[in-house]
């Protein structure tokens, strides 16, 4: 099944962060399409704006197809999708990437365990670090 990457997941692949364990990295690496949302840009210049994220807007945008992922936009299917999403989270960029998921038949690949609740579409990962 092919992935979407939450925004944290997209961030720490970017920077090969030591928090995603080498198995994680493979999976990443060997599945045939992978997704970053456009919502997951959104989320992370709003966090640039709040200073809490230092980073380059088009350098990110830049790095999914340097990365060999495939941008997923937002689409007025995955909107309406939120309407029939248990409300186990609340957060907003969350819900939209669930949608996405759950709309486009992608798991989603988390390190967020507040995701568990939605089942086999998400993929909670542990942190190694």
């Amino acid at each position: 099944m092919n992935l979407l990457l939450d925004t944290h997941i997209y961030l720490w692949f970017v920077v090969q962060s030591p928090r995603l364990s080498k198995d994680i990295y493979r999976q990443i690496e060997t599945t045939p399409v992978v997704y970053v949302s456009a919502a997951s840009l959104w989320e992370m210049v709003i966090k640039i704006q709040l200073k809490k994220l230092i980073a380059d807007p088009a350098d990110l945008a830049a790095k999914i197809a340097e990365s060999g992922f495939q941008e997923l936009p937002v689409s007025v299917s995955h909107t309406l999708a939120l309407e029939r999403l248990p409300l186990h989270h609340r957060d907003p960029f969350d819900r939209i990437l669930l949608a996405q998921a759950q709309v486009e038949h992608l798991r989603l690949l988390t390190a967020d365990s507040g995701l568990k609740p939605y089942g086999p579409m998400c993929q909670v990962i542990s942190e190694t670090a």
